[in-house]
């Protein structure tokens, strides 16, 4: 590039000044900038984080102290929980598959009821 090459700020357009490998005016630019290719790519990501997260809380408030606890259904979704969101399931040696979000998870059980359980790190 030579001296007679005009740079334009990535975010606003305006003529840089200054280092010839400059890509912003100024650090307002450089953030929008930067914010503006992760907005597009990274919403779908964070909708689905903050479900699993949702998901994960009310688990854990359902559970407290307990090892396990059975809930119904609609009180699940009562509070906000989308069964569609998870990340993992766990299938145990009597065949059983547990439904994760994170650490937390639950087992259908009859009648709309759910058995509520937490698997710690060592598993």
């Amino acid at each position: 590039m030579d001296a007679t090459t005009k740079r334009e700020c990535l975010a606003c357009g305006k003529i840089l000044h200054g280092r010839a490998d400059k890509k912003y005016c100024n650090d307002y630019c450089r953030n929008a900038y930067n914010n503006g290719l992760k907005s597009a790519s990274s919403n779908f990501v964070r909708n689905v984080n903050n479900v699993l997260l949702k998901n994960r809380r009310i688990l854990e408030t359902i559970l407290g102290d307990e090892e396990m606890q059975k809930i119904a259904k609609d009180k699940l979704l009562h509070q906000g929980f989308q069964f569609k969101y998870l990340t993992h399931t766990y299938t145990n040696k009597k065949g059983n598959v547990y439904t994760f979000c994170y650490e937390y998870g639950y087992l259908p059980l009859e009648h709309d009821w759910f058995l509520i359980v937490k698997r710690d790190g060592k598993q």
